[in-house]
């Protein structure tokens, strides 16, 4: 297979996922992201992104239907979906008794680097993503969350994937780490990785993502730019993606109240 003729980076038909006990995470999911496309992944909790991000990297085995990266079966090809892949998961698990600097070069070698490659990698991203030098000889167990998903960040990235896929890659840091994490992604893409970038963070989906795809309760709701989704939630053009998301997955209506809460 020529991977540059292949025109997506990432392909899902029919895709469903029942976990034992009956409850489908994900039903009947069918969406297309084209190669060097900023794509994000919106639902709320329990809407089913995680399990179709640990479908498309291998981690995960759907009920039915088909998943493609690059053109690669995932089911069928894993091992060459994931040499292409890098992953940001929401749930730090890393090797938490080895120091960032150690990590990277460790996952650098799993990827077949050399292990000078992998060791100037680890130090080029250490620098890019602002991890002062004194911290990349500390273990990870005394890292704070922030600097923990620098690192796994930057240990998505040290072999050279060509598709990115991002859990919640802002949940619980800092905006300094933000903005660190936003300008990785945004040369990434400039320099035509597929991202599929899966956020609660709204404003900062609708400022990166060119286009962007709503599930709820394991379906697609919509899909497209933030003009075409706002149609198909009924909304006019220019109406903010946080009232399109609202629309789409439902809530915001009258509460009630808490007659309790006074000042």
């Amino acid at each position: 297979m020529t991977e540059e003729r292949v025109e997506y980076g990432v392909e899902i038909e029919g895709l469903t996922r029942v976990y034992e006990g009956g409850k489908t995470a994900v039903e009947d999911l069918t969406l297309r992201v084209r190669k060097g496309e900023f794509f994000g992944f919106l639902g709320p909790n329990g809407a089913g992104k995680s399990t179709t991000i640990k479908i498309l990297c291998g981690l995960l085995r759907p009920t039915s239907g088909t998943a493609r990266v690059l053109g690669w079966d995932v089911e069928r090809r894993p091992l060459e979906v994931k040499r292409r892949v890098g992953l940001l998961p929401e749930e730090i698990n890393t090797y938490e008794r080895l120091t960032g600097y150690e990590l990277l070069v460790f996952t650098g070698r799993m990827y077949g680097l050399s292990r000078e490659v992998a060791a100037e990698r680890a130090r080029k991203l250490l620098e890019f993503l602002e991890i002062a030098r004194p911290d990349r000889s500390k273990l990870l167990l005394d890292y704070s969350m922030g600097m923990k998903k620098k690192v796994l960040l930057a240990a998505a990235l040290i072999h050279g994937p060509k598709v990115l896929f991002l859990d919640e890659p802002f949940n619980g840091i800092d905006a300094v780490t933000g903005r660190a994490i936003r300008e990785v992604l945004s040369r990434a893409a400039a320099e035509g990785v597929t991202i599929f970038f899966s956020s609660h963070v709204l404003e900062i989906v609708e400022k990166l993502c060119s286009r962007i795809a709503i599930i709820h309760e394991g379906r697609l709701r919509a899909i497209g730019d933030l003009e075409e989704i706002a149609a198909q939630a009924g909304r006019p053009p220019g109406c903010s993606l946080e009232d399109i998301f609202v629309d789409l997955v439902g809530g915001g209506g009258d509460r009630g109240e808490l007659p309790w809460i006074r000042g």
